[in-house]
């Protein structure tokens, strides 16, 4: 697996991602160290978790029993200084989650130590908000979103405060670095002014759903992403499996996240399938393999994107990692930018 720079971290990791967050609920703690052994034999070194995980559906009963499991292995295996380790701070609005309390200053360091015991480790390499305080775009939430409710002053004390608790945190040593998740472009640059302003840590990468079907990333974002270097982490790179095919005829396997997730968080929609289908031509029309073909777009943007790959058994892990090695001909790109300007935004 090839390594590459983590932004202006100074880490290097694997340029794909270790996902977790079934962990727990579709994924068994033996399952899971058995994805963590074969994802490290082949070379991906960064993992990347949430205190709210597992997900589908998030419950009061195992918010935290992914980073459990990932702590467990760690104490087991040992080797915490082979892995780049990523985990978030839920935001606001989930009542399993501190009642609902988003970040804040008061809240940051009960959150780090809290991730900290579970995950058995004394530091954590990259910190991330996992949503922000505010009305945002993601999650489909671009249909109605109303940036008007948003009330400035506030969000940037909020913000401020946020960066003064975590550098006390960072200079503690439990932090190493911060990062951003379901985040906007200018919320992104009112982080990086005010830690500048202030003399306070930056905020190194971004973590926001990206793939062949959801692609807000390619305008403003991907400008901005290479200016400031702050690499994309792509979750979702497979559209929560939309890109592999097997819902085509508006199927649900057993024991899917579809199963589970009826809507897959809002991607089913009335365009998701002539969209997923063109995609899938593009892969037979070259002899791809449609993982392979996702993974690999991603990979192949103007901008540092490192696709997180999240499995529900070792089977879909080793699949995916058997599909990694690919990089992308110019006539599959052309092809594959001729199927998006017939397919955009398909939800």
């Amino acid at each position: 697996m090839q390594q590459i720079p983590l932004g202006r971290t100074g880490l290097t990791v694997s340029d794909l991602c270790l996902g977790t967050m079934t962990w727990g609920t579709q994924t068994t703690e033996a399952e899971g160290h058995a994805q963590i052994d074969l994802a490290l034999a082949h070379g991906i070194n960064f993992w990347d978790t949430a205190e709210m995980y597992p997900v589908n559906p998030v419950r009061a009963e195992t918010v935290g029993r992914t980073e459990e499991i990932i702590g467990n292995w760690i104490a087991s295996r040992g080797g915490r200084d082979r892995i780049v380790l990523a985990t978030k701070i839920a935001g606001g609005g989930r009542a399993a989650i501190r009642d609902g309390a988003p970040p804040s200053a008061a809240t940051l360091r009960g959150a780090v130590e809290a991730s900290l015991g579970r995950l058995k480790t004394d530091y954590i390499d990259l910190y991330q908000i996992h949503w922000p305080n505010r009305a945002h775009y993601h999650f489909r939430e671009i249909w109605q979103y109303d940036p008007r409710r948003n009330d400035r002053a506030r969000i940037e004390a909020e913000m401020l405060d946020i960066l003064q608790a975590a550098d006390v945190l960072v200079r503690e040593g439990k932090i190493r670095h911060l990062g951003l998740s379901n985040e906007t472009v200018w919320g992104a640059a009112s982080w990086l002014r005010l830690a500048d302003r202030h003399g306070l840590p930056r905020m190194a990468t971004v973590q926001n759903e990206y793939s062949l079907l959801c692609r807000q990333f390619d305008s403003d974002w991907a400008e901005f992403s290479v200016m400031e270097d702050m690499p994309l982490l792509a979750f979702s790179p497979l559209a929560a499996g939309l890109l592999t095919g097997k819902y085509q005829g508006d199927v649900t396997p057993p024991g899917s996240r579809r199963s589970l997730n009826p809507d897959l968080g809002g991607r089913i929609a009335p365009r998701c399938f002539p969209a997923v289908a063109a995609y899938l031509a593009v892969a037979r029309r070259f002899d791809l393999d449609p993982v392979a073909l996702a993974l690999a777009f991603c990979r192949s943007r103007p901008f540092a994107t490192i696709p997180i790959l999240g499995a529900t058994t070792l089977e879909q892990l080793a699949h995916a990692l058997a599909a990694a090695p690919l990089r992308l001909a110019p006539e599959v790109l052309a092809a594959i930018d001729a199927a998006h300007r017939a397919h955009p935004q398909p939800y």
